[in-house]
């Protein structure tokens, strides 16, 4: 249970995707302009950690990695799949991009239309492929540690990009020099972000 806590916590605040690591950013700075349509990718990009970090932790450990065939028998013990790894990581991940962005037409086709086209690019979004990444590297020891994983890293994304698009809500009635306004005034703030959560680095948890 320790694990799981200290695990959920790093991820949404010390191992920020954004603001640690800046995957993710292009949907990040793209869909940042409105807190709704900001909160709903954020919830489909949680959706999609949660559900492909798991099933590739499995797939990672009981078929791809060296000797994890072996509950099939002895001969089995040496086989070497991790050079799919990324191919099928991809392949989970788009496949769940795709049952998202069929729910989200047929549940919330105004949300579906505000996100337009970075809705399927979810599928090759840094972020999600960077949690089966760092969920490989790190080895965790169960899946249940995977999911929790995912599910932190989807709410310090959706923290992220609510919280900048909320800002750039505010910064439409300010008065911004001319050559910073847009993505200018957007970098700027998003480092200012970055330099806030660094503050988080020091948890000892």
């Amino acid at each position: 249970m320790e694990e799981m806590l200290s695990t959920f916590v790093r991820s949404i605040f010390v191992e920020n995707m954004i603001f640690a690591y800046y995957l993710g950013m292009c949907s990040y700075l793209a869909v940042s302009k409105n807190v709704k349509t900001a909160l709903g990718l954020g919830i489909a990009v949680t959706f999609i950690l949660v559900c492909t970090l798991p099933i590739n932790y499995m797939l990672e450990n009981y078929v791809l990695k060296e000797g994890a065939l072996s509950w099939l028998g002895a001969e089995y013990a040496t086989v070497d799949l991790s050079f799919l790894s990324l191919i099928i990581f991809i392949a989970i991940i788009a496949s769940f991009v795709q049952l998202v962005e069929m729910i989200v037409e047929k549940f919330a086709p105004a949300l579906y239309a505000s996100l337009g086209i970075f809705l399927p690019l979810i599928a090759v979004n840094c972020a999600i492929l960077g949690g089966s990444l760092f969920m490989q590297q790190k080895a965790f020891a169960n899946a249940g540690i995977a999911t929790v994983y995912g599910l932190g890293s989807g709410i310090g994304w959706i923290l992220a990009i609510v919280g900048m698009a909320a800002i750039r809500e505010k910064l439409a009635y300010s008065d911004i020099p001319k050559p910073l306004k847009g993505l200018g005034i957007t970098f700027i703030i998003t480092g200012l972000m970055g330099i806030g959560f660094m503050c988080f680095s020091g948890l000892n948890i």
